[in-house]
């Protein structure tokens, strides 16, 4: 079988272009750097979601960086010029900044601190100096944004509905108070994500500033927005005439734990009006809402399969306030991940994932015309400042900094080197895209990732990776979990490949593991991998390890009964281990029921089908299962159970616990422990040794003593199991 080489990328492609800003010292000469390591990974710094002045002079945006001694992150906000020029630290520690946004005059900028102990709103001139704090309320405030006029603030908090901040707080105290710890429940869920249910919901306030008084828009309803965990700001809009908010929840009673509905709903910011739904007749996923410069027109983005989380997004737009909605752009089969407006009103920038990376588009709302703007590697958090976008920009061997970019997709700029310094004592691998024939003779895309001062007179040992989701996606991305930089600069060759059910080739080919969990995915993983090592003669197919987390981690689950005899070892991380158990500890049913086309009562053979415990007379490759204890979207009894087969089976087998963590691995030094952890297991199992390219011995997973770590979660179209990437 014949690989189809598609591209390759290297850092320098992108470094030519930019303009160096300033927060990193000049680069290290190339012969003191290493290969890259689980050290250099953490301690990087990560670039927030910039967030342009209103007249488009300057750019304000996130940076954070880590202190491992404290084992945590320092989060400060930094301004920039959009041409790269006069970059200066604008806030300061005490406490993390964050999520920052301008007043309309661009005088002021307002954000999001913890310098008091609690999260609340602070202010400071975009000149700099003291900063000011603006709330000093009971509770933590998260999603903050200003209204157009400048007048209000609207921010969340968690409360008990229809009781208010002051009395939720109350309530609160109450509680820890009280010598039962015992909680009583009447309806799902009990547990979400990471966090035992207590009542509370996630609701938005507005707070006019000549007041200083936050009023619940929500009022009593039992629904969060944002929704949580992941969701943010952008699941709420002022109108354009500043009297109300428009916003994505799911207010959907007893069902929330199989129902995927999330309307748009209409709220006055007074909070003495009703709230509308105003999507009542779509009961799918709703979400963005977000005018048009002008205020005539309101768009979002909407799925249309009731119960399918990973339907493809489309894009709707209504004239306000009365409008009937229309679709924009309906043959493309693209799901956009965000939206927004061009200045001028005349285009839609979209994100959106599209055949291994994450690129930018603009779409004309009226023809339904789109252009790729972006379209290698992976665009995010993007804004328009003056006639130009801004966006965050990675790639395989780049950390994210800020680009610029024309609306018509020329003169990008790249205006921060925040990592410049870092990146210039490291040594990646190279990378490439290839195609091969997967299931049922359909396309199907990976990557493959040399090691570290490859010489293609050796042999290397590979590393399989197998992403989440499963409607999810290796992209040509810089991840702060699943790096293939790590693999490779402990000398593997890596694989990833992008089975049938991940996201942006389609949506028929998302779609297309329905009822089908361990079938088209595991195929194409074989095949994949023997065209990959049919073509690169240099790996050495006599030492592969496989290694996968959430839905990857139910695949090397399945893979040790069903593909028992390819890998010198396995690496299981927070994966299902009883797909029928499953069903019934999850936080979230919408997604055994689609994928698996009903409930175990209704459609059992599906939950048999695929279930790896079911195999375990078959097992016999040595494992290393990994597991939180606070992850609650896989449980930690599934961990736990393929740890106890593995062991009562007498198969080599070792078990990380992290009693604190959830379905990530979000501590510095737990993040470091995990990696040293995995890559000893391939060592040992693979005997790989780790030399550089003179010959000279390295030290394994060296710590630089402060840099950045931002715990930064990234956004993922669809997916109950979120990508581990």
């Amino acid at each position: 079988m014949e690989i189809r080489t598609i591209k390759k990328a290297l850092l320098l492609s992108l470094m030519v272009a930019g303009i160096f800003s300033g927060i990193a010292a000049p680069a290290l000469a190339l012969e003191a750097s290493h290969p890259f390591t689980a050290g250099d990974l953490v301690t990087f710094q990560r670039v927030g979601a910039p967030s342009p002045s209103p007249e488009g002079s300057w750019i304000v945006f996130p940076l954070r960086s880590t202190d491992l001694a404290e084992n945590r992150g320092q989060t400060n906000l930094w301004i920039i010029r959009p041409d790269g020029t006069g970059l200066r630290q604008l806030t300061f520690p005490p406490g993390n900044d964050f999520e920052p946004c301008w007043s309309p005059d661009g005088s002021t900028v307002y954000y999001l601190s913890t310098r008091s102990g609690s999260s609340q709103v602070w202010k400071i001139s975009r000149e700099g100096g003291d900063a000011g704090q603006v709330t000093d309320l009971p509770l933590d405030l998260s999603a903050l944004k200003i209204s157009p006029d400048g007048k209000s603030l609207a921010f969340t908090m968690e409360v008990f509905p229809g009781t208010g901040y002051n009395a939720t707080a109350t309530q609160l105290k109450s509680i820890e108070s009280q010598n039962a710890s015992g909680r009583v429940y009447d309806t799902l869920p009990v547990r979400h994500w990471d966090t035992y249910e207590d009542g509370r919901r996630n609701h938005i306030f507005v707070m006019p500033l000549s007041t200083g008084r936050p009023v619940d828009v929500m009022q009593a309803m039992d629904a969060d927005s944002p929704s949580v965990p992941f969701g943010g700001s952008e699941e709420y809009a002022f109108t354009p005439d500043n009297a109300g908010i428009v916003f994505s929840a799911a207010d959907t009673g007893r069902v929330e734990m199989w129902s995927t509905e999330h309307s748009l709903y209409y709220a006055p910011v007074s909070g003495t009006g009703p709230v509308v739904n105003l999507t009542p007749s779509n009961r799918a996923w709703i979400t963005q809402p977000v005018f048009s410069p002008d205020g005539s027109s309101l768009a979002y983005l909407a799925m249309t399969r009731p119960g399918y989380e990973s339907d493809r997004y489309r894009i709707m737009i209504r004239s306000w306030p009365d409008g009937t909605a229309r679709e924009v752009a309906a043959s493309w089969d693209h799901s956009p991940s965000s939206i927004i407006w061009s200045e001028d009103g005349k285009f839609l920038y979209v994100t959106a994932m599209d055949q291994g990376n994450s690129a930018l588009f603009a779409i004309d709302p009226v023809t339904g015309d789109v252009r790729t703007l972006v379209g290698k590697g992976s665009v995010s958090s993007v804004s328009t400042v003056g006639n130009r976008l801004v966006y965050g920009y990675a790639n395989m061997t780049a950390p994210a900094d800020l680009f610029t970019i024309d609306p018509d997709g020329t003169h990008a700029v790249q205006i921060t080197q925040v990592n410049s310094e870092r990146l210039a004592t490291v040594r990646m691998g190279e990378y490439e895209q290839f195609s091969f024939v997967g299931w049922n003779n359909e396309t199907v895309y990976g990557y493959v990732v040399k090691p570290v001062d490859f010489d293609p007179a050796k042999k290397y040992p590979v590393a399989f990776l197998i992403h989440g989701g499963p409607q999810g996606s290796f992209p040509d991305d810089f991840s702060y979990r699943w790096n293939p930089q790590v693999y490779a600069g402990r000398g593997y060759a890596v694989v990833m490949i992008d089975f049938h059910g991940s996201v942006g080739y389609g949506q028929a080919f998302t779609d297309s593991i329905r009822d089908d969990y361990g079938g088209k995915p595991l195929e194409d993983l074989q095949k994949g991998l023997n065209a990959t090592l049919e073509t690169n003669t240099w790996m050495d197919k006599t030492k592969v390890s496989a290694l996968g987390a959430s839905y990857g981690g139910y695949m090397i689950n399945w893979i040790e009964g069903a593909w028992p005899d390819r890998f010198v070892c396995l690496v299981s991380h927070d994966g299902m281990f009883d797909t029928r158990q499953s069903y019934y500890d999850t936080d979230e049913l919408w997604f055994e029921e689609w994928d698996n086309n009903g409930t175990p009562w209704v459609n059992p053979e599906a939950y048999a089908r695929y279930n790896p415990a079911d195999h375990v007379a078959a097992w016999k490759t040595p494992m290393l299962v990994i597991q939180g204890g606070k992850d609650y979207r896989v449980p930690e009894t599934q961990g736990f159970a393929a740890f106890t087969a593995l062991q009562r089976r007498n198969i080599q087998s070792r078990l990380l616990y992290f009693p604190e963590e959830n379905h990530w691995v979000l501590k510095p030094q737990n993040s470091i422990l995990w990696h040293h952890t995995v890559l000893d297991w391939l060592d040992q199992w693979s005997g790989n040794t780790v030399a550089s390219g003179n010959g000279t011995s390295v030290t394994v997973g060296a710590v630089p003593a402060q840099a950045g770590f931002p715990e930064m979660l990234p956004t993922v179209t669809g997916s109950r199991f979120p990508v581990l990437v």
